[in-house]
């Protein structure tokens, strides 16, 4: 797996922070620096984190899988991303969560959870490539904290008069590489 694919993946699993980062920058009236960065690492931790608990969970099985791990990452991603698509053609809530504290580190830590369950399924794909896993969960959780933090910029700044779901354009990104993936493996290995 080159490194652009790895970014692709990256951005396409970024989605679901950036969409809760505009979403939370909603419903501040300020841009403030500490909060923005405390969900930012959150975000990037977690986003890191469970790609490679998915990838040591799922490489005792890696054995098994060699001749179908292309299927199985064709899947995971399929699944991920249409899962994400269908969540995106959901109607945006105009109100902001009616939480006192929505900054808090509670708060952040099961959303920052919550948006990287995904993230989990996307480890068992790097058994195949376990050079890159390093360099993934890297880039991974780089990305989704650039991600967040820029999303809670523009939540704060532009939020309220831009309404776009960026949610389906990551489910149309995470399908498209698990296709390239597959397609690569059934023609071109």
């Amino acid at each position: 797996m080159d490194i652009l694919s790895i970014i692709i993946i990256g951005i396409g699993l970024a989605m679901d922070c950036f969409a809760v980062s505009i979403s939370k920058g909603i419903c501040s009236n300020k841009f403030n620096w500490a909060n923005a960065l405390r969900m930012a690492f959150l975000f990037g931790f977690f986003q890191a984190l469970m790609p490679l608990i998915g990838y040591f969970a799922g490489f005792s099985f890696a054995k098994y899988m060699e001749a179908f791990d292309h299927w199985i990452a064709f899947g995971l991603l399929v699944i991920i991303g249409g899962k994400m698509f269908i969540e995106g053609l959901k109607p945006i809530d105009p109100q902001c969560e009616l939480t006192p504290a929505p900054f808090r580190w509670k708060t952040l830590i099961t959303l920052a959870i919550a948006t990287s369950i995904d993230a989990l399924a996307t480890g068992i794909i790097f058994i195949s490539f376990p050079e890159r896993i390093y360099t993934a969960v890297a880039i991974i959780g780089l990305i989704s904290f650039l991600f967040s933090l820029i999303g809670t910029y523009l939540g704060v700044h532009f939020g309220k008069k831009l309404r776009f779901n960026v949610e389906i354009i990551g489910g149309i990104i995470l399908i498209g590489i698990g296709t390239k993936i597959l397609i690569e493996h059934i023609f071109f290995s």
